[in-house]
C-alpha cells in the first residue's frame, strides 16, 4: 500500500484498512471565528465570510490565517459565485436578518481586493450567483426587508461592463437560496427548495417555463448537486428533516424527477461535494425537527454512487455540523468541513480512495484551456487512468453550492502522457476556474490541477497604442514564471507585470498585466514595489476602549499612503518610508473581533492584511459565594448545566459532550449569578419576564413565553422564541 496511506499511517494496517472502507476525519485547527461561506480560490487558499464583517483567507497547504479587507460592509448571507477570469461576484449582504443590502463587489485573489459593483435594484439577503455560459453572473431572489419578502427581479451581472441587466419579464417570488443550475441548453433550472421545478431563459428580459414537480416536497436547507452534465441529485431538508433522494435528467426530451435510494439517516443543513472519482459525498447535517435541532446531529458521512444510486455510510466526524456549516473539495482529493453556527473548528475528511493505493502523478497542465481544445499531460501513469475529471471550484453557503460541477473528459494514453479534449460548449461547462484530475483504475485520484476554462468575457480591451519604434520586449510565453516589473511584448503591444505571475495572457490578465508605454531614448524602471506591513503597534486594544494612535511598520510607504481600517481610509500621518500612523476611533473597537489593516499608495499599489484583535473586555468577578463545578473537556453536559471555567460561568444551552465554553459559544452560554449562596438553578419556582416583541434582549438573557422559558443565544431585537430559533434556545430551569 502506497501514497498517502502509506506516508500517513506507516504500521497501522488495520487502520488503513478501515479508512479505505469508511475514509478517516481529521480536526486540524480554531479558526478565528465560525465561517457561513467558503469559497475555494485557485492560489489555494480559502475565503472565509462569518457575522459581522468577518473575513479571512484559510490556507489550505499551511493552515495559516491571512487578513482580508473588508469591503465596507456586510456579507453575511449574501450569494457568490466566480467570474470566468478567477475573481469572485457577492451579491447582497446584511443589514439585519431578512433585511439585505443591495450591494454587489468582485474580489480578486490575486491581489487580495476588493472592487465595488454598482449596486443592484434592491437589497437581497440569501440570494444565489449562478455563472452563465457567456461568463455573465444571474443573480435571483433574497429577502428585502422584514416582511421576508424576496427580491422578485433577476438581475444579470455584466463584468465586460460593469453593469447589471434587469430580467423584467422573469420576475418570479423564489424561495431564498434558490439551487440553480445551467442546464445542457443554456437555460438556468431552479430545483428547489420548492417543489416545482423552472427553468430560466436569460436572453432579452427573461422567461421562465415549466420543467417538472419534484416528488419528495419542499427542501429547504437540503442539498442539491449536478453530479454529471446535465444531471442533478437532491437530497435531504425539509422540517421534519427527510432522508430521501431524487435525481433528474435535463437531457431527456421530457425532464422527470425520479426517486432513488435514501439515505441512512435524515438531514437538514448537510452539505454535498463533488469527489474526483465522480461520487457525492453528504456530511453534516441535523436530524431532529425543527429549524436547526442541535440536540439530533448527524456525524457519519455518507457517499452516494452515481452507478448504483445507492448510498454507503462513512467515518463519523466529531464537530457537530448544523446550521451555517460548509464543505468543499480541496484539490489533494480531502474535503474540508467548517462552520455549524458558530462552532469555528476545521475538519478534513479523507475519502476512501486516499487509502488504496499511490496516486496517479500529473503534470503539464497548461493554466488557460479553450472550449474543444485538446491537450497533452504527463503522468507516469498514464496506462492505468479509467477517468479524467474537471471540476469547478466550489462557492458554498447554506447547503449549496452554487459553482460546483463536474465534467468526464474524453481522453487517449501514450507512454507517460494523455491527450485530454476539454468539453466543446460553455453550457456543459461554464467559463471560469476548475480543477483536472486523473483517477486511476482503483478510483485513486491525482493531486488536481487548476485551470483556467474559455475566455474571460470581463477582460478589459488593451489599448491601440503600438511599440514605439526602438523599443524591444522579449515575446510574452505562456506558462513562463514573470516576475513583478517584467515587460513583454505580446501582439504588437507591451505590458508590464503589476504582479508575479505563472505566464497569464496580457490581454485577458489585465489584475496581472497593464499596458506598457515605450520611451526610445530610456526605459522606465518598472512599477514602484506595493507597500508591504510587517507589524502594528499596538497590535490589539480592548473593546469599548478610547481612540488611540496606530503605528504600522513595513516597507515601500509613499508620500500620501493612507492606512486602512477594514477597507476604510483613516486620518495618515506619513512618518517614512518604513512607518505610518493613523489614527483609530473609539469606534472602530466598539466591539470584540478582529480588523484588516492595510496600506494604499497613491496610484493603486495595496499591501496584504495585517491582523488587529479587539479584545473582549475581562469578566466581570463572579459575585461571592458562587460557586459552579469546573468544566471538564469530553464530559458529558446536559442542558441546564452550569460550569466554571476560567473564572466565568456558562450554562449549557444543548446536551454536548464537553465542548470549550468559549469556542463552542453554540453550546454554551454567559451565566451570571445572582445569588450568593445557590449552587445550582432553583427546581422550582423559576421567574422570568415575559418576553415582549420588540425589546432588545442581550445574549444570555432568559424569558417565559407560552408556558416556557428561552434563553437568548445571541442579542437580538425581540424575534419570536418560538420562532427564531437561531436566536432561542429553549431553557431548563
Amino acid at each position: 500500500m502506497g501514497g498517502l496511506a502509506t506516508t500517513c499511517l506507516v504500521g497501522a494496517g488495520p487502520v488503513v484498512a478501515q479508512a479505505s472502507v469508511t475514509g478517516q476525519w481529521s480536526r486540524v485547527q480554531n479558526l478565528p471565528f465560525a465561517p457561513v461561506h467558503d469559497v475555494y480560490l485557485p492560489n489555494g487558499r480559502v475565503l472565509l465570510v462569518g457575522r459581522n464583517r468577518t473575513q479571512t483567507l484559510w490556507d489550505s497547504v499551511t493552515q495559516s490565517i491571512i487578513g482580508v479587507p473588508s469591503p465596507g460592509y456586510d456579507l453575511f448571507c449574501a450569494g457568490h459565485g466566480y467570474l470566468p477570469d478567477g475573481r469572485v461576484l457577492l451579491a447582497g449582504g446584511h443589514i439585519a436578518d431578512f433585511v439585505g443590502l443591495a450591494k454587489a463587489s468582485v474580489y480578486d485573489p490575486r491581489t487580495n481586493t476588493w472592487t465595488p459593483a454598482p449596486d443592484m435594484n434592491a437589497g437581497r439577503w440569501y440570494p444565489t450567483v449562478t455563472t452563465l455560459p457567456n461568463g455573465d453572473s444571474l443573480v435571483v431572489s433574497g429577502s428585502m426587508d422584514t416582511s421576508q419578502s424576496t427580491n422578485t427581479l433577476p438581475q444579470v451581472y455584466q463584468p465586460a461592463t460593469n453593469s447589471w441587466r434587469n430580467l423584467t419579464s422573469a420576475q418570479l417570488s423564489q424561495p431564498m437560496y434558490p439551487m440553480m443550475f445551467v442546464a445542457p441548453n443554456g437555460r438556468v433550472v431552479d430545483v428547489g427548495p420548492s417543489t416545482t421545478t423552472r427553468s430560466l431563459d436569460t436572453s432579452g428580459t427573461g422567461s421562465w417555463s415549466f420543467v417538472a414537480n419534484r416528488n419528495h416536497g419542499w427542501r429547504d436547507y437540503g442539498t442539491a448537486v449536478m453530479y454529471a452534465e446535465g444531471k442533478i441529485l437532491v437530497a435531504g431538508g425539509g422540517d421534519p428533516p427527510q432522508a430521501s433522494a431524487e435525481v433528474i435528467d435535463l437531457n431527456a426530451a421530457t425532464p422527470s424527477w425520479r426517486t432513488v435510494p435514501s439515505m441512512s439517516i435524515a438531514r437538514r443543513h448537510l452539505n454535498s461535494t463533488l469527489l474526483p472519482d465522480g461520487t457525492v459525498l453528504v456530511t453534516g447535517g441535523t436530524s431532529g425537527p425543527g429549524h436547526n435541532n442541535a440536540s439530533t446531529p448527524v456525524f457519519p458521512a455518507e457517499l452516494w454512487n452515481p452507478a448504483t444510486e445507492r448510498w454507503t455510510t462513512l467515518a463519523s466526524g466529531s464537530v457537530p455540523r448544523l446550521y451555517h456549516s460548509a464543505a468543499l473539495l480541496l484539490p489533494d482529493g480531502r474535503v474540508v468541513v467548517t462552520g455549524g453556527d458558530n462552532v469555528p473548528e476545521v475538519e478534513i475528511f479523507s475519502p476512501p480512495y486516499l487509502f488504496k493505493g499511490a496516486r496517479p502523478a500529473l503534470s503539464g497542465v497548461p493554466s488557460q484551456v479553450g472550449y474543444g481544445q485538446r491537450v497533452t499531460v504527463q503522468s507516469a501513469q498514464a496506462a492505468g487512468i479509467g477517468k479524467v475529471t474537471l471540476i469547478r471550484l466550489s462557492a458554498v453557503t447554506h447547503a449549496f453550492n452554487m459553482d460546483q460541477r463536474i465534467n468526464v473528459l474524453p481522453f487517449a494514453a501514450g507512454a507517460g502522457t494523455l491527450d485530454i479534449t476539454l468539453p466543446s460548449s460553455a453550457n456543459q461547462a461554464p467559463p471560469g476556474m476548475y480543477m483536472v484530475f486523473l483517477v486511476d483504475g482503483n478510483g485513486v485520484p491525482s493531486v488536481g490541477s487548476v485551470v483556467q476554462l474559455g475566455g474571460t468575457s470581463g477582460s478589459v480591451t488593451p489599448p491601440s497604442t503600438g511599440t514605439t519604434t526602438g523599443c524591444s520586449f522579449p515575446a510574452w510565453v505562456q506558462g513562463r514564471q514573470y516576475a513583478a516589473g517584467a515587460i513583454v511584448s505580446y501582439n504588437g503591444s507591451n505590458y508590464v507585470a503589476k504582479f508575479a505571475n505563472p505566464g497569464y495572457n496580457p490581454t485577458i490578465s489585465t489584475y496581472y498585466w497593464a499596458p506598457y508605454q515605450c520611451s526610445t531614448t530610456s526605459t522606465p524602471p518598472p512599477p514602484a514595489p506595493a507597500p508591504a506591513v510587517s507589524s502594528l503597534a499596538p497590535a490589539t486594544a480592548t473593546a469599548g476602549g478610547a481612540a488611540f494612535t496606530l503605528t504600522v511598520n513595513g516597507s515601500n510607504f509613499v508620500s500620501g499612503a493612507t492606512v486602512r481600517w477594514n477597507g476604510t481610509a483613516r486620518s495618515t500621518t506619513f512618518v517614512g518610508a518604513s512607518q505610518l500612523r493613523a489614527a483609530i476611533t473609539a469606534a472602530d473597537i466598539g466591539a470584540a473581533g478582529t480588523a484588516q489593516v492595510t496600506v494604499l499608495n497613491p496610484g493603486g499599489a495595496a499591501s496584504g492584511s495585517a491582523l488587529f484583535t479587539v479584545a473582549s473586555p475581562p469578566a466581570a468577578p463572579a459575585p461571592t459565594g458562587c460557586s459552579f463545578p469546573a468544566w471538564v473537556q469530553g464530559q458529558q453536559y446536559a442542558a441546564g448545566a452550569i460550569v466554571t471555567y476560567n473564572g466565568s460561568f456558562y450554562i449549557a444551552k444543548f446536551a454536548n459532550p464537553g465542548y470549550n465554553p468559549t469556542i463552542s459559544t453554540y453550546y454554551w452560554g454567559t451565566y451570571a449569578c445572582t445569588s450568593g449562596t445557590s449552587t445550582s438553578p432553583p427546581p422550582t419556582g423559576c421567574t422570568f419576564p415575559a418576553w415582549v416583541q420588540g425589546r432588545q434582549y442581550a445574549a444570555g438573557a432568559i424569558v417565559s413565553y407560552n408556558g416556557s422559558n428561552y434563553i437568548a443565544k445571541f442579542a437580538n431585537p425581540g424575534y419570536n422564541p418560538t420562532i427564531s430559533t437561531f436566536y432561542w434556545a429553549p431553557h431548563q430551569c
